[in-house]
């Protein structure tokens, strides 16, 4: 027995799919998989085969033909066309995960394309499709341009293609976002954005979390949040997640920070959690920073933190902002405003309550936070 792809069109209505069948059937051909794509011709409808190891490919050709196929396209076809397509993309979406730069060779593994090309200037043509020409969108800029010789692409295949197309730019996007910060004590983390698959190394930065640091970020004595509450943190339905990670020698690297700012209307919170070890090193100003970075770039009005009114490093990093910052008590919890709108003349504070004054910086202290440098590609 031998392996075969055959694609053929077959025109949507009843009993016109069992006739095809029906004729390779009679030439003793086994269909061991099938996919329908829906085009505006007809169901375009993909075959993985096992025929009769005589059985020819003109032979194959006629039986589709008389089972009322048309544009017939039939190709040999290996072991590993047996893996169904579902197996397979999420296969390649692993790949891109790994290295988001291997784009152009998981969409020639995907397609079976000829080549592909990224060209500078951006797709024109809605839909991207063209009989044996497909144009990509590239959301960074740009287009993906493949060529096959044959079978033409279907829409199908399109919208496979241009989703991983989309993933590949968004883990660019996240790469992108990864810089290195050096603290005042010469100390070196990586700052990126947090996805869902940093759940566990985000559970063991609370395991290595002290009670009182944890209590500190909850305001409460969750000690441990469950991972759906954690993958809602990572990955919020608007704001940002940052994550501070330190190099081991090569293993997987600590999460030793984490950040959140989680946007409510035109007010966001923020709230830090860092590892005992890295605190008092200007790691936690320094994230606040960039959080505070994102929420102006997002359009926010104010960013508040609910602290502790004995968390007094905290107090400290807030005095250290160069911000005007305003502070109402509710029993043991100050609630900080940071106003991101500008400043009011001066003679009072930006929100009611006590306003906290930025204090000058000093040399190697939490105001001096976060030089960054040009992060580093992994391996």
């Amino acid at each position: 027995m031998a392996l075969w792809r055959i694609r053929a069109t077959v025109d949507d209505r009843p009993g016109y799919l069992s006739v095809l069948t029906a004729s390779l059937a009679l030439r003793g051909v086994n269909i061991l998989s099938v996919q329908v794509h829906t085009t505006e011709a007809g169901a375009v409808d993909d075959f993985l085969v096992d025929a009769p190891e005589q059985v020819t490919e003109a032979e194959l050709r006629a039986a589709v033909e008389r089972g009322r196929g048309r544009d017939c396209w039939i190709a040999r076809s290996g072991a590993r066309g047996l893996a169904d397509e579902p197996t397979r993309l999420l296969g390649l979406a692993g790949r891109l995960v790994r290295d988001p730069e291997a784009t152009g060779e998981v969409l020639r593994t995907l397609l079976g394309a000829d080549s592909v090309t990224w060209r500078p200037t951006p797709a024109t043509a809605p839909g991207g499709v063209g009989g044996t020409t497909m144009v990509l969108a590239d959301p960074a800029g740009g287009a993906h341009e493949l060529h096959r010789r044959e079978p033409s692409f279907t829409p199908a295949e399109y919208a496979r293609a241009q989703a991983l197309v989309e993933l590949a730019a968004t883990l660019a996007r996240r790469d992108a976002d990864r810089v290195t910060l050096v603290l005042p004590d010469g100390g070196e983390v990586s700052v990126r954005t947090a996805t869902a698959e940093d759940v566990p190394g985000v559970r063991e930065l609370h395991a290595a979390c002290s009670p009182r640091s944890r209590q500190r970020r909850y305001l409460s004595g969750a000690a441990d949040p469950a991972p759906a509450r954690l993958r809602r943190l990572l990955e919020p339905v608007r704001g940002v997640t940052l994550l501070a990670t330190a190099g081991s020698g090569g293993a997987a690297e600590p999460v030793v920070a984490m950040a959140n700012l989680l946007g409510e209307g035109d007010e966001a919170e923020a709230a830090l959690l860092v590892r005992d070890d890295w605190q008092r090193r200007g790691l936690g100003s320094a994230l606040l920073r960039r959080l505070l970075g994102h929420a102006d770039r997002a359009g926010y009005a104010a960013v508040l933190l609910h602290v502790q009114a004995e968390n007094t490093p905290m107090l400290r990093t807030l005095r250290r902002l160069d911000r005007p910052v305003a502070l109402e008590r509710d029993g043991a919890v100050l609630t900080a405003t940071l106003p991101l709108v500008p400043a009011p003349p001066a003679g009072g504070p930006a929100c009611g309550g006590d306003a906290v004054t930025g204090g000058p910086a000093v040399a190697g202290s939490d105001a001096r936070a976060g030089a960054v440098v040009p992060a580093r590609r992994p391996g």
